[in-house]
C-alpha cells in the first residue's frame, strides 16, 4: 500500500502539501503522490519542477471535470416546489455526479493509506463519497472558513437536516460534513464562527517553523522558475518605500482594474511620497497587469505568496490584500486586509457577506 496522496487545486494547496511532507512526514518524505487538478488552475511547469525535486514519489495532473461537463446533471437543479422533492433530486445528483468522475480519475485512491483533499467541495469530494473512500479534508485557504463558510452558505435553509443527510451519505456537504470525510484540517479553530463536527487544528506557522534552511531552498526551487529574475524585480527602486499589492479575481475585469487602481492611490504612498508599487497577481487572475500597470513592477502570478518569506533579506514596507489573508507574510512592516467594507464600494454587499446571511 502507498503512503499518501494530496489532491491540490491551487498553488497554495501544493505549498501546504510540501510543508506537510517536509515537517510532519519527514521520515517518509519522497513516498507520497502530489495530484494537481486542472479544474480551476493552470499549473504551468510546476509538475515538472515538483517531480525533479525528489520530494514526491509521483507528481500527476488530474483532468477533474466540473458539473457543466455533464449536461445530464442540469435537470437535477430544477426547483421542484418543495424541500422533499428537491432533496430527492439532490440525492440522485450526488450519486450521479460522483460516478461520472470515475473515468477521469488517474489513480486508485484505495491504494493509499491517507488521502488529503484540499477543497473537497470540488468534484473529487463527490467521487470519494460515491465510492465510499475515506479521506482527510484540508481548508482551501488560510483561515478561509472564518470569512466564508461555504458548507453553511451553500446549504443555508434546513442546514441541520442537510448535515444529517450528508453524515449518512445521502447528499454531500464539504468541509467535514460528509460520511467519508475523516476530519477537516484548519489552521486555527478559535477564529471560526461556527463549530464543525470534524475540525482538527494544524497551525501553518508551526509547519513553517519546522523547516530547515535546505527545506526552504527546496520549496523555493519548486515554485519559483526563475529566482534571479524575481530577485531583480523585488530589488528595483524602493528609495521611497515599497508596497506589495496582492490581486484577486474579483468582479469583472473592468471593475477589477478600478479596484486595484484605487488601492494604489489610497495605499501606495509612504510618508507622503509615492512608493515603489509591486503587484503580485493571483494565479487565477486573468487581468493583464503588465499592460495596464506598466509603470509598476508586476511579478509572475504563478506561485503562492508565502514563498516570498523564504527569500533572504526581502523587505516590503506594506502589503495590501482584499480577501487574501496576509497574516502569513513575514517580510512586510505593515499588513493591510481590506475585506468586506472595502468591497462594498464595488459590488452589492450581500455578494461578499455570505457568513452574515447564514
Amino acid at each position: 500500500m502507498k503512503e499518501r496522496i494530496y489532491v491540490c487545486h491551487t498553488y497554495y494547496h501544493a505549498y501546504i502539501a510540501c510543508l506537510k511532507e517536509l515537517v510532519l512526514h519527514r521520515a517518509t518524505a519522497g513516498k507520497a503522490t502530489l495530484l494537481l487538478s486542472r479544474l480551476s488552475n493552470d499549473f504551468g511547469d510546476l509538475c515538472a519542477r515538483a517531480s525533479a525535486s525528489g520530494l514526491f514519489e509521483q507528481v500527476l495532473e488530474y483532468d477533474e471535470k466540473d458539473e457543466s461537463f455533464f449536461p445530464q446533471l442540469k435537470a437535477y437543479h430544477t426547483d421542484r416546489g418543495n424541500i422533499l422533492f428537491n432533496m430527492l433530486a439532490r440525492i440522485k445528483y450526488t450519486k450521479q455526479f460522483g460516478k461520472l468522475q470515475a473515468p477521469y480519475v488517474p489513480v486508485d485512491f484505495r491504494s493509499y493509506r491517507d488521502i488529503y483533499v484540499f477543497c473537497d467541495s470540488d468534484p473529487i469530494g463527490y467521487y470519494l463519497s460515491s465510492q465510499k473512500i475515506y479521506y482527510h479534508a484540508v481548508e482551501d485557504g488560510l483561515d478561509c472558513i472564518k470569512y466564508y463558510d461555504t458548507a453553511r452558505y451553500d446549504n443555508r435553509g434546513y442546514f441541520g437536516v442537510k448535515a444529517w443527510m450528508a453524515a449518512h451519505n445521502l447528499i454531500f456537504i464539504q468541509n467535514g460534513y460528509g460520511k467519508y470525510c475523516l476530519d477537516m484540517e484548519v489552521n486555527d479553530i478559535s477564529v471560526l464562527p461556527y463549530p464543525g463536527p470534524k475540525y482538527i487544528e494544524q497551525s501553518r506557522e508551526e509547519l513553517v517553523a519546522g523547516l530547515k534552511a535546505a527545506d526552504k531552498e527546496l520549496i523555493t526551487a519548486i515554485f519559483i522558475a526563475d529566482l534571479p529574475s524575481l530577485r531583480e524585480k523585488l530589488n528595483q527602486g524602493g528609495d521611497t518605500g515599497k508596497v506589495l499589492i496582492l490581486t484577486e479575481p474579483l468582479c469583472d475585469l473592468t471593475t477589477r482594474e478600478t479596484i486595484f487602481r484605487d488601492i494604489i492611490v489610497e495605499y501606495g504612498t509612504i510618508n507622503g511620497r509615492a512608493a515603489q508599487i509591486i503587484i503580485k497577481p493571483h494565479p487565477r487572475d486573468r487581468l493583464d497587469y503588465c499592460a495596464i500597470f506598466s509603470g509598476h513592477i508586476v511579478l509572475d502570478g504563478m506561485f503562492p505568496m508565502e514563498i516570498l518569506n523564504f527569500i533572504p533579506d526581502l523587505t516590503i514596507d506594506r502589503v495590501v490584500a482584499v480577501f487574501t489573508v496576509p497574516s502569513a507574510i513575514r517580510f512586510a512592516g505593515e499588513r493591510i486586509f481590506l475585506g468586506e467594507d472595502f468591497m462594498d464600494r464595488y459590488e452589492a454587499p450581500e455578494i461578499h457577506r455570505q457568513n452574515e446571511m447564514i
